[in-house]
């Protein structure tokens, strides 16, 4: 009787040993899984800050008046143009 509780004992710490072995490389996995993750959230939020600092710099006012004037031909309308609706 006490063979076949050792056996059993035996065989229970093996199942533990390699459970603990599988759970510590999903860990693992996960945690390269994590870092990388995060590696991409920070290139994110980098590059997210580049092109908000672009967008802040091509709506600067004085330069959409500047394109709109050179390359658009673009202009202030005279006096005598602008027609006021009233209802």
């Amino acid at each position: 009787m006490s063979r076949l509780v050792l056996i059993v004992l035996l065989a229970c710490t093996i199942a533990s040993a390699i459970g603990v072995v599988f759970v510590r490389h999903r860990h693992r996995q996960t945690f390269i899984e994590l870092a990388r993750a995060e590696r991409v959230r920070d290139d994110l939020n980098i590059e997210f800050g580049r092109l908000q600092l672009e967008q802040a710099t091509l709506a600067e006012s004085t330069r959409v008046d500047r394109v709109a004037r050179e390359k658009l031909g673009m202009k202030f309308p005279e006096a005598a143009d602008v027609v006021v609706v009233r209802p």
